[in-house]
């Protein structure tokens, strides 16, 4: 028995040659991707456009096609479509429905134009880093967490509703200690905030960004300068948050001054703190879930918004760790009732 294929027609409005060349990428590169993702077929002809496939994938694949074009024009200039673009604009169509993607409300202003969330998940984080004042996003990498969390703090720089940007975050990465690496504190602690620097070049420019650091506006710092501060007026941002000791999440969300704002950032799945040292952010989940001024926002796999190939490794991680703690539980009675005839 054959499967019922679905077909829609998409015309893009109004059409303009260059537009369309981006919209379809060198060599009809994206909508190539289009089908390999979505399972379609796609046909063209100058701005008409016939889908063919399963009902679901024909409506992303619109959904697709219509806000992409429409990214291809930018203040009455035409954009050339990025491979990326394409990548996560499916993304955002597998994840949410149409009306529910198209329909954000809010955006965040950036050199590169504005950025919206991707999924509903972003959604809801980027809604409350603009209500609470106290955020945690916790997650699988790639899920936007520290990028969006930059994105907010750039926001309200740029609107003055804070006087200064603080980045930070723990300098411990997968067991390495600083003293093994060359050069001062300064050029041992670079690479660990790398990330956030990164962040910050590609919403505001390099220029911007030296400009704003020396004169102190924007401070990335290692997360022990913050110790004995008070930061006011300011958009905190603690990224890698899971590799805090207790004691030190304690001590920076006690930084908090008036009229700040704090996100704190990580992965409990990817803590590179010692062994037997209990990770900060874990203790501030179970210790402040709870406190109704301060919002947790949990990310998974779905909201992956990198390579493709990323998502399905953490799936099979987290599949992985679920099949062993199936067993070790399975294997627990049995150890119990094992000592208890051995005595």
């Amino acid at each position: 028995m054959s499967s019922t294929v679905n077909e829609k027609t998409f015309s893009a409005s109004p059409a303009d040659q260059q537009r369309l060349l981006s919209l379809c990428g060198p060599f009809d590169e994206h909508l190539r991707l289009l089908e390999q993702r979505l399972k379609i077929n796609i046909a063209h002809r100058d701005e008409h456009f016939r889908l063919q496939g399963d009902a679901a994938a024909v409506r992303a694949g619109y959904f697709v096609l219509d806000h992409l074009y429409r990214d291809t024009q930018q203040q009455g200039k035409v954009v050339e479509l990025s491979i990326e673009q394409v990548h996560l604009m499916i993304q955002q169509a597998q994840n949410a429905s149409p009306e529910s993607s198209a329909s954000a409300d809010f955006s965040l202003k950036t050199k590169k134009g504005l950025l919206t969330p991707r999924n509903p998940h972003q959604k809801r984080y980027v809604g409350n880093v603009l209500k609470h004042d106290v955020i945690f996003g916790i997650g699988p990498a790639g899920t936007g967490k520290t990028y969006l969390a930059v994105a907010c703090a750039v926001d309200a720089l740029e609107k003055n509703l804070v006087r200064r940007i603080v980045l930070t975050r723990p300098a411990v990465e997968a067991g390495e200690k600083l003293g093994f690496l060359p050069g001062d504190l300064s050029q041992k602690v670079d690479p660990y905030l790398r990330p956030l620097y990164d962040a910050l070049f590609e919403m505001l420019g390099y220029d911007k960004v030296e400009k704003y650091l020396e004169r102190g506006i924007i401070e990335i710092a290692p997360l022990a300068y913050m110790r004995g501060r008070t930061l006011n007026d300011a958009f905190i941002i603690l990224d890698e948050g899971q590799n805090t000791t207790v004691e030190q999440m304690k001590m920076f969300l006690t930084r908090i001054g008036f009229n700040s704002k704090a996100v704190i950032t990580g992965d409990v799945t990817q803590v590179d703190l010692p062994r037997g040292q209990y990770s900060g952010l874990k203790h501030a989940i179970d210790v402040l879930s709870n406190v109704e001024a301060i919002s947790m926002n949990y990310f998974d796999a779905k909201d992956v918004v990198r390579h493709p190939i990323v998502q399905q490794i953490v799936l099979a991680y987290e599949a992985h760790e679920a099949e062993k703690l199936a067993t070790t539980e399975s294997e627990a009675p049995q150890s119990a009732k094992a000592r208890r005839s051995r005595s």
